[in-house]
């Protein structure tokens, strides 16, 4: 008989999990419970809402610049008339593209008219607010917007909001630059304070005593009395046709994609003409289902979670693949041509905002680029067999739809 002493030793094939040595995550600990003891001091509250951290997939490893952070932990500046939080580049490293503020405007509340050196892009989240803006063009725009709206202002754009009735606004701010602060823009009532009073004589060809009561600090965010109908507004401000349309009803879209796992629908300069430096996708998923592998070569992904709780692995070169969890408030981000998913984690439906820095949105779908390579080429990578593969998805999903046998499951509960 053939002696076997020089044959590799035969092993249990091991769990799926890590394919790097050395082995990681708690799935290789069993047989050494103490190696994942943590006997330090615990902050439960928020270990409690990082399960996939304390205890990551067995497919992580290394790690990388953390890729969450939360409105719900950023200082909230309030005055009379509303609030604002902020996350910038100096809060967020890795937000080296898009800062946030997330603002709440009271009925009547006002944010006083003022402009920023980037542009800025909003969502609505809750409420009514009432927009004014002057367009490069000279031809001046008031409009209305609710929960699911958009807007652009160009960096330079002067502008203003005003919470409605009966609830206020709640909005989503996105800037084209990691560093720009609410705190740092251009207001009205600062550059009245900071002009000499002849200057303001000349210029609007009045007494000086006319500016003799003017604000000496600027007013930020101020009570207001609620404007009337919008028509009287807009005829006020001398509104044509023909302005640019700074407002966009993203809710009222048809979705870009859309199946029983959820759907996906897309803000960028293609249908928004305007919005030429942001690009945005909102994004539903329904329990069971996940934002499908991919990636967006042209832009990082900055995230906004709106509602539910999901969890995220990014894919980065070395290789580094980590795992944590997001819910509603959070921030994320993805670096632009980093492989992720989004999986909802919870009973209820996910849905979230991807803000991209670039005018037209832009992802590679993994299911869709395998589905276009030779299937032996796939099947000499992956050591599936090629009649696998072909039942693989044939194109881009955006969301992966349920499978029947949850959908059933889900009927009969």
């Amino acid at each position: 008989m053939e002696s076997t002493s020089n044959a590799a030793p035969q092993h249990e094939v091991p769990a799926f999990g890590n394919p790097d040595l050395p082995p990681e995550g708690e799935v290789n600990t069993a047989d050494r419970p103490s190696s994942t003891r943590m006997t330090g001091p615990q902050n439960e509250v928020i270990e409690s809402q990082f399960p996939n951290q304390i205890d990551a997939p067995a497919t992580d490893i290394s790690t990388q610049p953390f890729f969450w952070s939360s409105f719900n932990i950023s200082p909230r500046r309030v005055q009379r008339g509303g609030w604002a939080r902020e996350l910038t580049r100096e809060d967020f490293h890795i937000s080296d593209e898009i800062a946030g503020v997330n603002m709440y405007l009271e009925p009547g509340g006002i944010r006083e008219l003022h402009w920023h050196r980037t542009a800025e892009w909003a969502v609505m989240t809750r409420g009514r607010c009432r927009i004014t803006t002057l367009g490069r063009s000279g031809l001046p725009a008031v409009e209305d917007v609710e929960e699911g709206d958009l807007w652009f202002f160009p960096a330079g754009t002067p502008h203003s909001l005003q919470g409605l009735g009966p609830d206020g606004a709640e909005f989503v701010l996105a800037f084209d630059d990691g560093d720009q602060s609410e705190s740092n823009t251009l207001l009205l009532t600062d550059w009245f304070a900071h002009t000499p009073p002849e200057v303001l004589a000349k210029n609007f060809g009045v007494a000086q005593e006319v500016f003799s009561e003017i604000p000496l600090h600027n007013l930020w965010i101020f009570p207001g009395k609620e404007p009337g109908p919008l028509a009287d507004d807009q005829a006020a401000a001398g509104v044509e046709w023909g302005a640019e349309p700074v407002i966009f009803r993203l809710s009222r879209t048809q979705p870009r994609f859309e199946n029983s796992g959820g759907s996906i629908r897309i803000a960028d300069s293609t249908i928004f003409t305007y919005s030429n430096t942001v690009a945005a996708a909102l994004v539903t998923v329904n329990p069971g289902s996940m934002r499908e592998l991919h990636w967006h070569p042209n832009a990082d992904e900055w995230q906004y979670y709106l509602r539910g709780s999901a969890r995220m692995t990014v894919f980065n070169t070395g290789p580094h693949a980590n795992t944590t969890d997001f819910r509603a408030g959070d921030v994320g981000v993805v670096r632009a041509n980093y492989g992720h998913y989004i999986e909802n984690t919870g009973d209820d439906v996910l849905q979230f905002l991807e803000v991209f820095r670039t005018d037209k949105y832009e992802e590679v779908s993994l299911a869709n680029w395998l589905a276009h390579v030779p299937p032996q080429l796939v099947a000499a990578h992956l050591d599936i067999d090629p009649s696998v593969l072909a039942t693989f998805p044939r194109t881009a999903q955006g969301v992966t739809p349920l499978r029947a046998a949850a959908r059933s499951a889900d009927a009969a509960s």
